[in-house]
């Protein structure tokens, strides 16, 4: 099931993990995420927000994320939705793109 599809992606390369695609809600299939009560800290973008994503009779649990108010040095990705591309099939310029293997796999 195709949960965002955009052609507005915003990315953000982080170190030691892979290109993160940050999609605007409008782009996403916001009906299908389920907030969680889950927030984590980063030092460079601030306090995330997650969702679960519940989609062909399963659901993934903290598979997208947002700032609503990132750090300064991170505003372009004020608002905007990312997901774990170690969790989900990820298809750019026509072409899947191979799950990476991180600590989020």
């Amino acid at each position: 099931m195709k949960i965002a599809d955009t052609h507005r992606s915003t990315l953000l390369f982080e170190t030691r993990l892979p290109t993160r695609y940050y999609i605007p809600k409008l782009d996403v299939r916001m009906d299908l995420l389920i907030p969680t009560d889950t927030v984590t800290g980063c030092a460079y973008k601030g306090f995330a927000e997650y969702w679960s994503v519940d989609a062909d009779d399963e659901t993934v649990k903290d598979l997208a994320w947002s700032y609503k108010t990132p750090l300064p040095e991170n505003v372009k990705i004020a608002g905007l939705v990312a997901f774990y591309n170690e969790r989900a099939d990820f298809i750019v310029d026509g072409e899947r793109q191979t799950r990476p293997k991180t600590k989020f796999s």
